[in-house]
């Protein structure tokens, strides 16, 4: 496996439900926090990836304000969106600048400020995130989006709402671990099954919650990484794939085909298999997506993903723990920041830097990251 590309610096501002500040502020938090991890000052820096979808920010072109702000013109800069998959890509995107020789050391940064507009406002905006011709004009919103996919699932392999709420237990309680998450509280499985129904079989412990944050990731060129960077962890495998956005145009609900497909491209690079991954952090952005996530990344068979969570397996001491900082369903949601909150976590993992849920041991993560209901897949494979 090839050590090329290294992430040499991570940072994250806390997930909340109504950030005070501006988005330049916000960004700002992430920045500073990786810009300290790294140990560089803002003229190591050659080019950043701003990630974010555009559709929530009043501010047009948010690049060319939070590059300013941060510092780092007149270094090129530019922004990236695949909805909830934004700073997943802009890896990707970060990755490639170095690869081709044009830098050799690029932020990707992702934010979402949700709370610019009203609850109602940001449903319809996600509405719009399927087809605008065939769907969303009839009502659709993310809720009734996965509720299909967990009928789906039910109706091929019986899997229940006990199931789904097995795995809100879980990240509940992780949650409760992680200063940087939105929601904080135990929950247990009767307080799980009793809340109201969203849209059936989801109820409202079942779904994530929106919210304001950032996250800034630092990649470096491998001899950079070696010469700054005490504990760099490395771009082993990317994945990327994309699928029908109408649900019409896919063959079956109980799973993503863009995930299985980047899982393929990922593991394939790396030359690993699911069975060499140590943790994982998936896009549970429902209950039901964390499950179909073990199925499509391999970590179960078909249908099989609901044993997983019966069994304690995706626990910080099971067999492939999954979403051990709480996962967006307890850390919240904010669109542009997801991903990079997600590689974070899993950088330190691998770092041992991840306190009381420190995975032991850990040498190989993966992190799964979905824009819109499977428009969008990126699977990234990270290692010491």
């Amino acid at each position: 496996m090839a050590k090329d590309v290294a992430i040499i610096g991570v940072g994250q501002s806390a997930f909340v439900r109504g950030y005070e500040g501006s988005i330049r502020e916000l960004a700002f938090e992430a920045f500073r926090e990786a810009m300290a991890d790294a140990g560089i000052t803002v003229k190591d820096i050659d080019a950043s990836v701003i990630c974010s979808a555009p559709e929530y920010d009043k501010q047009r072109s948010p690049s060319g304000l939070i590059a300013e702000y941060l510092g780092l013109n007149p270094q090129p800069t530019f922004c990236l969106e695949t909805i909830c998959s934004s700073s997943s890509m802009g890896l990707r995107a970060g990755y490639s600048l170095i690869k081709s020789g044009l830098h050799d050391i690029v932020v990707v940064l992702g934010f979402q400020k949700m709370s610019e507009i009203s609850s109602a406002d940001s449903q319809e905006r996600m509405g719009r995130g399927a087809d605008i011709m065939w769907e969303s004009p009839f009502g659709t919103m993310m809720p009734a989006y996965y509720a299909m996919h967990a009928r789906a699932h039910f109706a091929r392999y019986g899997t229940t709402e006990k199931d789904l709420a097995l795995i809100r237990v879980k990240s509940a309680k992780y949650g409760a671990l992680n200063e940087k998450a939105v929601y904080r509280k135990g929950l247990n499985l009767e307080q799980v099954l009793t809340s109201e129904y969203i849209s059936t079989p989801l109820k409202k412990f079942d779904c994530c919650a929106n919210a304001d944050g950032a996250s800034c990731l630092i990649l470096a060129r491998a001899e950079k990484a070696k010469e700054i960077s005490q504990k760099p962890v490395w771009i082993l495998g990317l994945g990327a794939a994309s699928a029908p956005m109408t649900l019409t145009g896919r063959e079956d609900l109980t799973g993503l085909s863009c995930a299985r497909e980047a899982a393929r491209q990922a593991y394939a690079m790396a030359g690993v298999g699911p069975k060499d991954i140590d943790v994982a952090e998936v896009h549970d952005c429902f209950t039901i997506a964390e499950l179909m996530a073990y199925e499509d990344l391999g970590f179960a068979e078909p249908g099989k993903g609901a044993e997983l969570i019966r069994e304690g397996e995706t626990y910080v001491e099971g067999r492939i723990p999954v979403n051990v900082d709480g996962g967006l369903l307890s850390k919240g949601h904010p669109i542009g920041a997801t991903g990079g909150s997600q590689i974070r976590t899993i950088v330190l993992q691998l770092r041992g830097e991840a306190g009381p849920v420190q995975v032991k041991g850990a040498e190989i993560g993966l992190v799964h990251n979905i824009g819109g209901v499977g428009i969008y897949g990126a699977v990234t494979i990270l290692g010491r």
